[in-house]
């Protein structure tokens, strides 16, 4: 799990950002639990109560549950809700750097152009999934 601190991103997002793509990714899976509050806090040299902040976030979006006692558990459909935010996100994102694209001029073939060539370098020849 990686943290910039210099980032414009709180670090409590950063946090669930993170634990987002880890259970998209399958590295947490349904009823699975996750890090301690403490353990993850000490991981990542931040205070507790950012860990918490972003666990709250999680529970709220019904990414996590608790279980008094226990610990904070991956939900059912937790990788589901969690690709469905990544999907999103990316969504956004793509849309942002296109109206950047459309104001300075460039044509949408370039725009596109672009966009493969990223793909292209990122997943190799394009073929592979993630």
């Amino acid at each position: 799990m990686r943290i910039d601190p210099r980032s414009h991103v709180p670090i409590y997002l950063q946090i669930a950002d993170e634990v987002r793509a880890a259970v998209s990714a399958g590295v947490y899976r349904a009823g699975e639990v996750l890090p301690s509050l403490r353990a993850l806090a000490i991981q990542l040299q931040v205070n507790p109560n950012t860990v918490q902040r972003a666990y709250d976030e999680l529970e709220r979006e019904g990414l996590i549950y608790s279980q008094r006692g226990k610990g904070l558990f991956v939900a059912e459909h937790g990788a589901a809700a969690a690709n469905r935010r990544a999907i999103d996100t990316v969504g956004r994102t793509l849309e942002e750097g296109v109206h950047a694209a459309r104001s300075a001029g460039i044509a949408r073939e370039q725009i596109d152009e672009v966009f493969q060539s990223v793909v292209r370098r990122t997943y190799g020849d394009g073929s592979q999934q993630p």
